[in-house]
């Protein structure tokens, strides 16, 4: 499986988040690695999509969409604050 980048959920995002979330800033809740998000490693063939520190492989989000709302587990990913 091929992982693309953080780019391909900017729109699963921007509808939960409400603005661009690519460009937001955090660090890997395993490592510390510090990343934007549309550097993170995407995986997309499932139901959902799983994004994956480049630096030590650890699920950091998860994004799902069930009946037209999407959710969005970012545990692994702590967000910096602006």
């Amino acid at each position: 499986m091929e992982a693309v980048d953080g780019n391909a959920i900017a729109g699963q995002l921007h509808q939960h988040f409400g603005t661009d979330m690519t460009t937001a800033r955090g660090a890997c809740a395993h490592c510390g690695a510090r990343a934007m998000i549309a550097e993170l490693a995407v995986y997309n063939q499932a139901p959902g999509a799983v994004a994956r520190c480049r630096a030590c492989g650890s699920v950091v989000m998860v994004v799902v969409e069930i009946h037209g709302t999407t959710g969005v587990n970012y545990a692994g990913f702590h967000l910096e604050r602006t």
